[in-house]
């Protein structure tokens, strides 16, 4: 555990401010998807750590349990396209700042599912579809 009371898996080699897990979560979520769906995905890890259904930071809301498959599937979460990976700094820091971004892609969502990633889940029955960009669609 580091001084900042996050628990670290073994693997993990990138720091932990909330810009670098949040680009780590747009990154492996998202990377290859349209803009507007890169920035809607690291909208809805925004509109997590201000809801109280969730926790309260963004590196908390990420690594949070069984939220995020890539956090949990015990491979390694090393970004390997640089690319990709500055572009969801980018996106991050964009999101973050609040200084660039206006619009918000997730129109509040709390939630988004890729079916190219991921089988029907339950959870889907209890909220509503609000947007789908590119592969993902996001729910309130």
């Amino acid at each position: 555990m580091l001084a900042t009371g996050i628990d670290v898996k073994a693997d993990d080699a990138w720091p932990f401010l909330d810009q670098e897990c949040l680009a780590a979560n747009i990154y492996h979520e998202a990377r290859g998807e349209p803009l507007d769906g890169q920035f809607a995905v690291g909208q809805v890890t925004l509109n997590r750590a201000k809801s109280k259904r969730f926790p309260d930071s963004v590196c908390e809301v990420v690594k949070q349990k069984h939220q995020f498959s890539w956090y949990w599937d015990g491979a390694s979460d090393l970004p390997k396209d640089k690319e990709a990976w500055e572009l969801a700094n980018v996106v991050a820091q964009n999101l973050l700042s609040g200084e660039s971004v206006i619009y918000d892609y997730s129109y509040g969502a709390l939630y988004y599912w890729n079916p190219h990633k991921a089988k029907y889940s339950p959870w889907m029955d209890k909220v509503a579809l609000v947007v789908i960009h590119g592969n993902h669609a996001f729910f309130d």
